[in-house]
């Protein structure tokens, strides 16, 4: 992971509390879990395919994935990579495609 990417990315990951009852195991580290999550969605791998060398096991990867994504941190995540992309100048908007497989089909008569 980029410590570029990391930098955009750590403000926008979910603090995770302190267990009530105490103990358990030490908390896997976000970047590595960050990590992980970004290779299996970039990559096209399956979850259960996720190499160890991560560091992180899969249930805890998938895990936080689910817990990220109900918290929301993504759309935000693709809007701040974007800006600072943007700010650079390393967004060329004259080659944007706009995928309209995705809007609802109107039926005849509706406005």
């Amino acid at each position: 992971m980029p410590d570029g990417l990391w930098v955009l990315a750590a403000p926008l990951i979910p603090v995770h509390g302190v267990r009530p009852q105490g103990g358990g195991p030490a908390r896997v580290d976000d970047r590595a879990v960050f990590t992980a999550i970004v290779f299996v969605l970039t990559s096209g791998c399956a979850w259960r395919y996720l190499p160890p060398s991560f560091g992180v096991t899969v249930p805890t990867a998938h895990r936080r994935f689910t817990e990220w994504t109900k918290a929301g941190p993504w759309p935000r995540l693709h809007r701040v990579v974007l800006d600072e992309l943007g700010g650079q100048g390393m967004i060329d908007w004259s080659r944007a495609v706009c995928d309209g497989a995705s809007v609802r089909a109107k039926k005849r008569g509706d406005p």
